[in-house]
């Protein structure tokens, strides 16, 4: 009765660990995707290029706006907003600072969200 306890204890725990297994993996593979928007918008040197950015991504792209073979059921959302330089609040569309919010799911679901602040390189 003891072994039957013991292997049924050991059958239950090795699905929570798959399942974490799975949980990590689509995190790290969320972050990657974000940080490929996040280095896209830094080589864009145009305030109104990066706002060209907003939109759903799907298939997924990487930091040269290439599409990426393998991450079916990822998409990237990014989002563009004029932001006030001095309280970085929504702004007019005059700013010179925009606030860049990459969202990224998987199957329709958020998986990890990234915010930063950028302005126009001179």
């Amino acid at each position: 009765m003891l072994l039957g306890i013991a292997i049924a204890a050991i059958v239950g725990s090795n699905g929570v660990f798959t399942q974490a297994t799975a949980h990590a993996g689509q995190l790290s593979t969320a972050e990657f995707l974000a940080e490929q928007i996040r280095e896209l918008t830094a080589m864009i040197p145009d305030i109104d290029d990066i706002k060209a950015l907003n939109g759903t991504y799907n298939p997924v792209i990487d930091s040269q706006r290439r599409p990426l073979t393998g991450f079916g059921g990822y998409s990237q959302i990014v989002t563009v907003e004029n932001v006030s330089v001095n309280n970085f609040q929504l702004a007019s569309p005059g700013s010179d600072f925009v606030r860049i919010t990459v969202r990224v799911l998987y199957d329709n679901y958020e998986i990890t969200k990234i915010i930063w602040i950028r302005s126009e390189m001179l």
